[in-house]
């Protein structure tokens, strides 16, 4: 069964764009070195916290399906640049439970993380004018 998610994304002048994800807004622009105005995180670095963020829920999701007790998750993900697109995604994972069941925590993450699928098993982007124009 198939679930849509949908964002929306407004040009707010120069490199920003305001974001609207469900009920929460952001401004996205890119950094001074690059001409914008650094008021809000860059694309890439989006991509990056999603690739983040949906890990360590799913490594959360996992230990409490199992009722592993963490005492502490966290990630650090690196994208490596290669002209317009990251070459690769890079995922440290930093889990404090017994050594025996990490492995067993990120395979589990690695099963579930919706963005890390997605990313290792591209979607079809179709891409279509909906403009009056």
């Amino acid at each position: 069964m198939a679930d849509d998610r949908l964002v929306t994304a407004r040009w707010a002048g120069g490199y920003q764009v305001d974001v609207q994800a469900g009920e929460f807004g952001l401004r996205v622009d890119e950094p001074e070195r690059v001409g914008g105005t650094n008021t809000g995180p860059q694309p890439t670095d989006l991509l990056l916290s999603a690739v983040a963020s949906c890990f360590v829920l799913s490594l959360a999701y996992a230990a409490a399906k199992r009722d592993i007790v963490v005492e502490s998750i966290g990630v650090a993900v690196t994208g490596t640049y290669e002209g317009p697109r990251f070459s690769g995604i890079r995922i440290e994972v930093d889990v404090v439970a017994p050594d025996d069941v990490v492995a067993t925590l990120i395979a589990a993450a690695e099963r579930v993380c919706y963005v890390t699928n997605t990313l290792k098993r591209p979607p079809e982007i179709t891409v279509v004018n909906r403009g009056a124009g």
